[in-house]
């Protein structure tokens, strides 16, 4: 069965374009270690809520943006081989000076791995 992984971010909204290059550079990333597919989606109608929502979540700013992404993976097998694989690559340390620096406090991401339960396509 298949397996994701979900994200979301605050960006600051005057960044769309350097979030969309850095998804885009580290996305090839995560195909090239067995994701079958990815989104990154950028906020566009995500309302306050009273109790809680996903600007709480990620503690966005006035200036941000909330992105909402998922990585979606054959199982979870392949995906727990791709995880690892990839905090050993050196294109995913944020150390590493020669990688672009994240567009997006990482503190403030909410993510987590996902079994699905219900699929439906039309």
């Amino acid at each position: 069965m298949s397996y994701v992984d979900g994200f979301i971010i605050a960006a600051p909204t005057a960044g769309k374009a350097a979030f969309t290059d850095y998804a885009t550079t580290f996305d090839t990333i995560f195909m090239g270690y067995g994701a079958t597919r990815i989104i990154e989606a950028w906020g566009d109608d995500v309302p306050d809520g009273k109790v809680t929502d996903f600007r709480k979540a990620v503690q966005a700013k006035g200036d941000e943006t909330v992105a909402f992404s998922w990585v979606e993976w054959p199982d979870k097998a392949t995906r727990d081989a791709g995880m690892q694989k990839m905090m050993e690559d050196p294109r995913m340390d944020p150390s590493n000076k020669d990688n672009p620096p994240m567009p997006f406090d990482g503190q403030r991401m909410v993510y987590g791995g996902f079994s699905p339960v219900v699929e439906l396509r039309g």
